[in-house]
């Protein structure tokens, strides 16, 4: 099973890069694909195109409530199997799950624990896991996300998302966290990269494997709420991710 993880701050477009990664592992190589929607403000899904059942986050809060009046018979660990199972959205392309909400304000740690364990049992039965990650860095420093084959941390070309991407290359490292690659791609690109990105880009000691442009077809499907699956496929945007791809070497081992 092969991971990839998606990170970066908020508003650099991950979600998409995700979809359209998962768009091409479907049509290039397998169908044996988890989607992993690991940001609390859930949107993955929309993007696909498919209705969430639930989310982890959810599920914890019916455990908390039901601890004491779970069905007849079923032990704790019986019950939260079920719900994750039936929470998981399948489709022929690829399965999905998502995080969701935290127990309380500011706190992840449970979800996150909780996410991880999940993650460890569903991925024995795929053959490649896609995470899209929340903003900024608390899926690391939770240990949400581990044994990654290949970390993509995305960045809007200018020097404060690069220096954001910095931060999470150096934090994996301190966390000894299993990363096998880790690269830069700068998302929403309109214009030549200016040259103090790319100095940038050399003192933060980064990688990067290419850049995708601001896509007009993306953005008009995403700025009417509908789903960017359909029109994957057409987008410029997508024949530059077919690219990186290439670069990366994704494969079944």
């Amino acid at each position: 099973m092969k991971t990839i993880a998606i990170s970066g701050k908020g508003g650099t477009g991950k979600s998409t890069l995700a979809a359209m990664m998962i768009y091409w592992l479907k049509e290039n190589i397998s169908k044996s694909i988890l989607a992993v929607d690991a940001d609390c403000n859930v949107n993955l899904n929309e993007l696909l195109g498919v209705e969430l059942k639930t989310t982890i986050g959810t599920i914890r809060e019916e455990m908390k409530a039901k601890v004491n009046d779970l069905p007849g018979g079923m032990t704790k660990q019986q019950y939260l199997d079920y719900k994750i199972q039936s929470g998981l959205v399948e489709t022929p392309d690829f399965d999905l799950i998502a995080m969701g909400c935290s127990e309380g304000p500011g706190c992840y740690c449970y979800a996150n624990s909780l996410l991880r364990d999940i993650l460890a049992t569903l991925a024995r039965n795929y053959e490649f896991m896609v995470v899209d990650n929340g903003a900024g860095m608390e899926h690391l420093s939770r240990r949400t996300t581990q044994n990654i084959d290949y970390l993509i941390m995305v960045s809007d070309p200018i020097v404060r998302g690069i220096k954001a991407a910095g931060k999470i290359s150096r934090l994996v490292k301190d966390l000894e966290t299993r990363v096998n690659e880790k690269y830069l791609v700068l998302s929403r690109v309109k214009d030549p990269i200016h040259p103090s990105v790319i100095e940038c880009i050399r003192v933060e000691g980064l990688q990067l494997i290419g850049t995708i442009p601001e896509d007009n077809t993306l953005l008009a499907s995403d700025h009417q709420g509908n789903a960017i699956w359909p029109v994957i496929k057409d987008s410029y945007a997508f024949k530059e991710l077919d690219k990186i791809m290439v670069k990366l070497n994704v494969r079944i081992v």
